[in-house]
Order: C-alpha cells, then structure tokens, then sequence
C-alpha cells in the first residue's frame, strides 16, 4: 500500500461548496476529483486542459481567467506575435 499525503489548500467557501455540489452530482467528490487532475496532469505531462485568453469584441479590458481577473493583461500582450511567428517559420 502506499503512503498517503495530505493536500491542504485554501480556496473560497462560495467556490469549494459549488464545487463540492457538482461533484456530488457527477457522482463523485471534489477530493477524488482533485485525485483524477493530478493523475491526468502526470499522465499527459501538463494540465490537463487548454489555458487561453478568451478573445472578446467586449470594450472590458483582458485578465487572466485562472487568476479570477485579479491580473489585467497588457494592452500590447500581442505586439511580438508577427516576430515570434517568423522565428519560428510560422507565417
């Protein structure tokens, strides 16, 4: 058998108990589920799903989704891609 850690992270109480009800209704629990995403992150060597930026017509100003919208992206964010691209041979 193997030895077993214990994980403690603070997260909000409004989010940690919506999290708790979907698992619950998926049949699961938020700890297995904490179980299943770091199987699935040491399996595929990343996270296991895509991070990205949402493009928006919207006049709001771009953040950060995993950081809640705590960090605010730079209005030039975008101003290396043509550079980057050519470096790369990506045109």
């Amino acid at each position: 058998m193997s030895k077993q850690a214990i994980l403690q992270v603070s997260i909000d109480a409004d989010l940690k108990q919506q999290a708790e009800d979907l698992y619950k209704r998926l049949g699961t629990s938020f700890a297995e589920a904490v179980r299943i995403f770091a199987r699935q992150s040491i399996e595929e060597n990343a996270m296991p799903f895509n991070i990205r930026i949402p493009i928006s017509n919207s006049k709001r100003k771009r953040t950060l989704g995993i950081a809640d919208g705590k960090f605010r992206i730079p209005d030039d964010f975008d101003k290396h891609n043509d550079e980057i691209a050519s470096m790369f041979g990506i045109e």
